[in-house]
């Protein structure tokens, strides 16, 4: 169902977990939960209604396994509860979580940041892209392994728009900072139960949430022309990222955001011979 081919092994074998924010086959989530699950994960997702299972359910069928897909809708708490709960009914234990999950409305990516932001606009991209990670990671934690029985692992996906001003990315680059200071803040409190939280800032990939932004195919072209390795994000680099901080690799490492742009958070000013 996609271009990529990943590298396949045992590095998840044996470990069980839950893909949040599946769109459709352009998904990074997507391009994630095909990592794992080549490296032997089992796999669980989540979905948020009938037409996202409708998109999703193909993508999952075509891995081979017996499809476990649960709805949850990360606004409404008793959606939450069935989620997990179903989770817990069917495995017992969780060892990790992949959140891919934000939200922020059309009209609030464009234009002026001041003016077009509005207070419902706002809450709403902070519950849905921060807050909903918070609430996740909560209840995944309470189903994953103790520090003595390996622990667990978490990530959540961010973007370069959080730290710098990105044109038209507004409410969405505040909503990625808080989830960048949640996920340290989760990191602190996880760790001594053997959980460790991070976040991959990936670089503009065409994906359903940047089409969602104005002018993102030219925030895609900025990225190769003045990343240092001169060349476009790709979902190998992200998925294989996310396979290191998920799987043993990624011991000791933990309230990390790990770049995975072609090094373009790095560059303050392009060569201008280029």
């Amino acid at each position: 169902m996609a271009d990529n081919e990943f590298p396949t092994g045992t590095l998840m074998k044996g470990k069980r977990g839950l893909i949040m924010g599946v769109a459709n086959k352009n998904s990074i989530a997507w391009g994630i939960a095909q990592q794992l699950h080549a490296q032997g994960a089992e796999l669980a997702f989540s979905y948020q209604d009938e037409a996202l299972e409708k998109r999703v359910r193909p993508l999952v069928e075509s891995l081979g396994d017996e499809p476990f897909m649960v709805t949850a809708d990360v606004t409404n708490d008793e959606s939450m509860d069935a989620c997990f709960k179903t989770i817990e009914d069917k495995w017992g234990k969780l060892d990790f979580l992949v959140h891919a999950i934000a939200f922020a409305g059309k009209d609030e990516l464009q234009g002026s940041f001041t003016h077009n932001t509005t207070r419902l606009g706002f809450q709403r991209a902070m519950d849905i892209s921060a807050f909903s990670f918070v609430d996740a990671a909560k209840r995944a934690s309470a189903l994953m392994p103790s520090k003595e029985e390996g622990g667990g692992a978490m990530v959540s996906l961010t973007y370069l728009g959080s730290e710098r001003v990105v044109p038209n990315y507004n409410v969405m680059g505040v909503a990625k900072a808080a989830l960048e200071a949640s996920t340290r803040y989760i990191a602190r409190d996880l760790g001594p139960e053997g959980i460790r939280v991070n976040a991959i800032s990936a670089g503009p990939m065409r994906t359903l949430a940047m089409a969602g932004i104005s002018g993102g195919r030219t925030l895609m072209k900025t990225g190769k022309d003045w990343s240092m390795l001169k060349e476009d994000t790709t979902m190998e680099g992200v998925a294989g990222s996310a396979l290191y901080l998920l799987s043993d690799l990624g011991k000791s490492c933990t309230g990390e955001i790990l770049h995975v742009d072609a090094g373009f958070h790095a560059v303050a000013v392009p060569d201008i011979d280029e």
